[in-house]
């Protein structure tokens, strides 16, 4: 499978670089975060209009540019270094493949995303799988549309959204998807969507709550097979994108930990000079980029190996990126010394962010029990599963 970087993407990646490095560096985050998890609104619709990253990966025929998965990895790897505070991942790496895998004319919706006229987020299954299994929202035919009863304790980028995707299930067990407005059921006592005080304030999180909300018939955009492999497709999308965004906060870490130990003095020299201090550094550059190896790769499988193939990297993709994330927050404050865990310092933004993430699409652990599956069919079972 061929790894490179085309000159495009390159291109994708830098510019993205130096814009988030402008216009979400540390105290853009800070002053956004401030008083408790936000987007920042100015930098959304920068990125999503005046940029049109929300179109990076989709086709050209609804607007997009047709960089597929490679480019929209380099994107949430550049989102993840910044710990850019805006909606993209829910919108353009969960919704947007999850509307393209549903509906068989998925056009008036991909290009009001594509265009960034809108952001979505989507309710993932309480079981964090990419089947209908955990789904508990539940849905009843009624003289008028449906009737939606059920809740999610935790839906990503919630709060603003102009579209929230609602996976349900009807009495005889078929699944649906749903698409409601929060704008236009604010006021019904039925609709409830309750911001969350979390840990890691960069990324918002809100409860729902359906207490009986009625629908319109035309409120259900998919149902049965339709349904559930647009869910399925919606979650491994995602999943590959967190751990892109992973990645790029690994990375930063890195960056931060090596910028300071080269200006800590210490017995007269820099730390940065120390064997030990050197080897703990080198210990996390490895890390990232077996993760960036794992994550590109993942990516080139999304768009030209088959469904079983592309699963598998991605959920070995996931475990490397988690694994670097972790490692290297917790190095970054050690490395810190005596200041690493304050509030004045980075490395603690990207701890918060790495125990969060750690448990997104259930993390690690949801890809490693995945891969053990074919481990115990033998070494090539995943070529036929």
């Amino acid at each position: 499978m061929d790894f490179s970087i085309s000159v495009e993407h390159q291109m994708v990646r830098d510019s993205a670089r130096d814009y988030l490095a402008t216009h979400s560096d540390s105290a853009a985050v800070r002053r956004v975060t401030e008083a408790g998890p936000a987007h920042d609104d100015a930098l959304w619709r920068a990125i999503a209009g005046d940029l049109g990253w929300c179109g990076i990966a989709l086709p050209e025929a609804v607007g997009g540019a047709g960089l597929g998965a490679p480019g929209l990895v380099l994107l949430q790897e550049q989102l993840g270094q910044r710990l850019a505070c805006v909606p993209f991942w829910s919108t353009a790496c969960v919704a947007a493949p999850w509307l393209q895998g549903s509906l068989a004319r998925s056009a008036q919706w991909l290009e009001r995303l594509a265009a960034g006229e809108s952001r979505a987020a989507a309710v993932l299954p309480d079981d964090a799988g990419w089947h209908y299994d955990g789904v508990a929202i539940r849905a009843l035919a009624s003289a008028h549309g449906f009737v939606l009863h059920g809740s999610a304790a935790q839906v990503a980028d919630a709060a603003g959204a102009d579209w929230l995707l609602v996976p349900a299930r009807f009495e005889d067990g078929t699944p649906a998807l749903f698409l409601l407005e929060p704008a236009a059921l604010a006021q019904d006592a039925r609709f409830t969507l309750a911001p969350l005080d979390t840990l890691d304030r960069t990324r918002p999180l809100a409860s729902l709550r359906l207490d009986g909300l009625a629908v319109p018939a035309s409120a259900c955009l998919a149902r049965g097979d339709d349904a559930v492999r647009g869910l399925a497709q919606a979650w491994w999308h995602g999943k590959l994108m967190l751990a892109a965004e992973q990645l790029g906060a690994a990375q930063q870490c890195l960056d931060l930990t090596v910028a300071y130990v080269s200006e800590r003095i210490q017995f007269g020299r820099a730390i940065a000079s120390f064997q030990a201090v050197k080897h703990r550094c080198a210990r996390m550059m490895v890390l990232v980029e077996a993760a960036r190896s794992a994550v590109y790769g993942a990516a080139q499988a999304w768009e030209s190996a088959d469904l079983a193939e592309a699963r598998q990297e991605i959920a070995a993709a996931s475990v490397a990126a988690d694994e670097a994330l972790r490692f290297n927050a917790q190095e970054a404050i050690q490395l810190h010394g005596g200041v690493g865990f304050t509030w004045e310092y980075d490395p603690q933004l990207y701890f918060k962010r790495a125990q969060a993430a750690s448990h997104w699409l259930g993390g690690a652990g949801a890809a490693l029990a995945y891969l053990a599956q074919f481990v115990d069919s033998g070494p090539h079972a995943w070529r036929t599963a």
